[in-house]
């Protein structure tokens, strides 16, 4: 089930805010959340009941894209004034380090 890749996207205020979990393989399994780690646990739900469906209908289940399968974890080196201006906002936000820094990197390309 891990192995399917998935894309996050934020939503916008007219979409109802939050994030958008999408999987590639699947092309109607989507599904959102408050926040990023709520917006995966959702998908995966999902995605466990799409693959249900699929298998209950005997229909195929695609087996994931291994070509654009990505590990979802990489490491940034940054300085130490930085990553504690990050702490300090993701405290301030109440949400994990990790959560702040995608919600950032979401917003700066886009998605």
């Amino acid at each position: 089930m891990n192995n399917y890749p998935f894309e996050v996207r934020p939503l916008s205020d007219s979409e109802g805010g939050g994030f958008l979990v999408s999987y590639p393989d699947f092309n109607q399994c989507i599904s959102d959340g408050e926040t990023v780690e709520e917006a995966i646990k959702n998908g995966q739900e999902a995605l466990t009941a799409t693959i249900a469906a699929l298998e209950a209908n005997g229909l195929p289940v695609p087996q994931p894209d291994q070509s654009s399968t990505a590990s979802g974890k990489f490491i940034v080196r940054v300085p130490k004034s930085l990553h504690s201006r990050l702490a300090g906002r993701a405290k301030r936000e109440g949400v994990s380090l990790n959560t702040l820094v995608l919600s950032y990197v979401s917003a700066g390309v886009g998605l």
